[in-house]
């Protein structure tokens, strides 16, 4: 009786942070997401990392991912592509980045930024025709390897100023902020103030970061979009009591020859791209956005090899374990956790891939002008269209099997006494 009161404890514990840990989040529950761009979005990393946040985040919801960056494009270009490619997707929720292109990489011209924002302002007076949310990112700043303190200098001057017209349109049009211009920038401060040589942190280029910059610029927007840093949390004691639950069922424990076993059923995974860990040593961004904790009380001193589904993933002390550890790092690195991440990441991306090769680049932009000058327009249109359509229709079987890849399934855990 007593174990069936701690689980029905523990399941209300899941439910119940499940939902108010999200309260504040900008996506929902059954979101439809269009995240729109310039070339930097058309990279499809910092966008495939946001969606991989949020759907191991919150693998129970049904959410749906469209990126239609498109490269060298401004914020006019978004502004007149706006039906054509974002309310084909029928959206209740979008991210709008753009900035890049817009200063022309020069000094800051009054004519250019008023330019800018009248396309941004144009894509809200679409956005709230068709009611959909809207979160309007700041461009990020350059990552140049020119020798300074600060990278703060030449155009990332005029993506400050352009940075500040982005937030007067989400003041003005009740949408929501997101500043990844200066979170950004004071990682690349901190790096350049190690040393007298700075060499790019980020990869890429200063303009296209690669994985390291694109993980730092998901995190920046995630922490704009208030994105919860709780994967889960689960504290007990050596004699085998689970003592508290956030997010996660503790079931099948066992304690014996000094150590503990049991079986955890979490309601998210962590998350953090493999091919972006070299970014941090100048950002904790891994565990700030993933908060996996594990708890145990009362165990004699000594070390500890912390095994998840059968797997070495850690060694602690007693003394770490008992004031609390976060695991997200090692889960990450091998186990069952790194496999299903690794899975839902490879889901994701093969989504992604067939859109943007099968349909928008490779129908919605990929229509010659001598077509139209050999074929009737309308008639073209409508051809197209008719592939676009068919195309489309294949992705809800791609969503699902994103759905799918991130169903949570409960681990085994062992806390082990090195002898």
């Amino acid at each position: 009786m007593l174990q069936l009161m701690r689980c029905c404890f523990v399941a209300l514990a899941v439910i119940g942070t499940a939902s108010a840990h999200a309260a504040d989040f900008f996506f929902k529950d059954g979101d439809v997401i269009v995240m729109i761009g310039d070339s930097i979005t058309e990279q499809h990393q910092y966008s495939n990392f946001v969606e991989m946040w949020t759907v191991t985040r919150f693998p129970k919801w049904k959410l749906t991912f469209r990126n239609v960056g498109i490269g060298g494009d401004r914020s006019t270009g978004g502004n007149s592509r706006f039906a054509r490619d974002v309310l084909i997707h029928k959206p209740t929720a979008m991210t709008v980045d753009f900035g890049m292109n817009d200063g022309n990489y020069t000094g800051f011209q009054e004519g250019t930024f008023n330019t800018y924002v009248g396309g941004l302002q144009g894509m809200a007076d679409q956005a709230k025709a068709a009611n959909i949310r809207v979160a309007w990112a700041t461009p990020q700043p350059l990552d140049t390897d020119q020798q300074g303190s600060t990278a703060l200098t030449g155009y990332n001057q005029t993506l400050e100023k352009y940075s500040d017209g982005v937030k007067s349109i989400a003041e003005k049009n009740g949408g929501l902020f997101v500043d990844q211009f200066h979170p950004y920038l004071a990682v690349l401060d901190s790096a350049r103030s190690k040393g007298p040589k700075y060499d790019r942190i980020t990869a890429g280029d200063a303009v296209h970061p690669g994985p390291p910059g694109q993980s730092l610029m998901a995190a920046s927007i995630l922490k704009g979009l208030s994105f919860p840093s709780l994967v889960s949390s689960a504290e007990l004691d050596a004699d085998g009591k689970v003592v508290a639950a956030k997010n996660c069922a503790i079931e099948n424990i066992s304690a014996k020859d000094g150590g503990l076993s049991f079986s955890r059923l979490d309601g998210a995974l962590p998350f953090f791209p493999v091919d972006a860990v070299s970014i941090l040593p100048w950002t904790p961004i891994l565990e700030e956005l993933n908060d996996y904790r594990l708890k145990i009380s009362g165990l004699a001193a000594g070390k500890y090899e912390i095994r998840l589904g059968g797997k070495k993933i850690a060694e602690m002390t007693a003394d770490q374990l008992a004031a609390g550890v976060n695991l997200a790092s090692a889960a990450l690195a091998t186990g069952p956790i790194a496999d299903q991440v690794k899975v839902v990441r490879e889901a994701i991306e093969r989504k992604n891939r067939y859109h943007h090769d099968s349909i928008f680049r490779g129908v919605v932009l990929n229509v010659p002008d001598w077509i139209y000058s050999a074929f009737p327009r309308d008639e073209v249109e409508a051809k197209k269209q008719v592939v676009i359509n068919e195309r489309l229709a294949k992705l809800p079987a791609m969503d699902a099997e994103i759905a799918k890849a991130v169903e949570m399934k409960a681990n085994a855990y062992e806390i082990v006494p090195v002898k």
